[in-house]
């Protein structure tokens, strides 16, 4: 009965992924599975408490039980709230502070894992590591840069380990990895009476990745991890449509096919976990994400009389960035497991020049706590809370010369996240 509701529940959760709201810097989703949360992620490469190993280091299955699954939800809530200083709208006749640009998120993860001998597993996961939504009330005196920023990313990540001896375990996996992005502004025009016309992109693209990891037990009571995935590559081909009484008046205000390429970063994570005693244990983890894999997106015309032209560029002069975190358990009793974690997020925005309004992000400080539920011998339930601090970020955008106006102030930002994780082994 078990392995029949598994079967059944495995393809929907699939089915069922989307990008949330970016938690982690950059638009990085660091939510594959709920029961780090608690931690801050601290020991992610390193924990293999459940089958969501799969995701941050494939060769902890090793230390899992014959056959695993486990599934959560985390759910995020965002604000980005802008306060003008000294803008210049880049539509005549638009004005206001765009309200809060942030919108729920809701990021699900499954995961599958069972022992094909002694020391040889397999896994499969499902989750959607990079994404956000940042949409602004229309209109609003930066519309020109951007009204709505959507991405979405969909991976299937199948992987095996291997058990060399009782010290190291090793592992690695493949990604089928599907993107999604929906990016809409104001058309500039000259004329308020034409203010209302938009320009949407819709694009998409499939593409492969891979990830690799190992994990060392150097005592009964410490384990390092480490893991690596590579950068993925997206083609996005599309759609940029163009709407409002404006459309048609010239090519740049024309309906037709785009293209814009992106290459998502590659990510180190380096982790510990030591038990000190029967009631505590420490984590920590160093990660490094490559976002200077970003340093810009051209958005290209692939029809029409603009074929070949590149109609916007965005200026990210990303950054590659690092995180640091460190985590606590206290086991409370044989049922329930506190768990507590801070941890430092650097942003790959190198200026506030180059702060994007579809992106108004900054260095975040992450507050977790949680608690692991053991519901019986074979099940468990993880909860967990994080209050994210994003001090005030500065935005200098200008971009007068190309008729998006200049966008200056302050945004108030903050990030809440909740989770829930059930894992059971059978």
């Amino acid at each position: 009965m078990k392995m029949k509701t598994i079967a059944r529940l495995m393809p929907l959760l699939a089915l069922s992924l989307a990008g949330g709201q970016a938690s982690a810097a950059g638009f990085q989703l660091l939510e594959q599975n709920a029961s780090g949360i608690g931690n801050a992620y601290a020991g992610s490469a390193a924990v293999a408490e459940n089958a969501s190993t799969i995701f941050y280091n494939p060769a902890g299955m090793t230390q899992l039980k014959d056959r695993e699954i486990s599934v959560g939800l985390s759910v995020v809530r965002p604000t980005f709230k802008f306060d003008d200083r000294g803008s210049s709208a880049g539509v005549l006749g638009t004005s206001g502070d765009g309200g809060d640009a942030g919108r729920w998120g809701f990021v699900p993860n499954a995961y599958m894992s069972w022992a094909l001998t002694k020391d040889l597993y397999a896994g499969v996961g499902f989750g959607a590591p990079f994404g956000m939504v940042t949409e602004y009330d229309n209109p609003w005196l930066g519309g020109a840069q951007a009204l709505k920023f959507d991405i979405k990313t969909y991976n299937i990540n199948p992987s095996l380990a291997y058990r060399l001896n009782d010290k190291v375990s090793i592992g690695g996996g493949v990604s089928l990895q599907r993107m999604e992005v929906e990016y809409a502004r104001q058309a500039t025009v000259t004329s308020a009476a034409l203010a209302a016309t938009k320009a949407t992109l819709t694009a998409d693209n499939d593409a492969w990745g891979w990830n690799v990891g190992a994990l060392f037990t150097l005592s009964p009571t410490t384990k390092v991890g480490v893991s690596y995935r590579s950068k993925i590559k997206h083609d996005l081909k599309g759609d940029l449509k163009v709407q409002g009484p404006a459309a048609g008046a010239s090519a740049a205000l024309t309906t037709g096919n785009a293209k814009a390429d992106v290459e998502l970063p590659d990510t180190f994570i380096l982790s510990v976990t030591q038990n000190l005693n029967d009631k505590w244990e420490m984590l920590g983890d160093i990660s490094w994400t490559g976002w200077s894999s970003i340093p810009k997106v051209d958005i290209v015309r692939t029809s029409g009389a603009l074929n070949g032209a590149t109609v916007q560029t965005l200026e990210t002069k990303f950054r590659d960035t690092w995180r640091y975190a460190l985590g606590a358990n206290y086991r409370l009793n044989e049922t329930v497991k506190l768990k507590f974690g801070v941890a430092y997020d650097q942003t790959p925005v190198p200026s506030d020049q180059h702060r994007l309004v579809s992106l108004p992000d900054s260095n975040r400080t992450w507050f977790s706590t949680g608690a692991q539920i053991k519901v019986n011998k074979d099940s468990l339930v993880d909860l967990g809370l994080a209050y994210l601090h994003v001090p005030e970020s500065h935005i200098d955008n200008n971009q007068t010369a190309l008729g998006r106006g200049r966008v200056s102030g302050v945004y108030d930002a903050r990030v809440w996240i909740f989770g829930a994780q059930y894992s059971m082994a059978f």
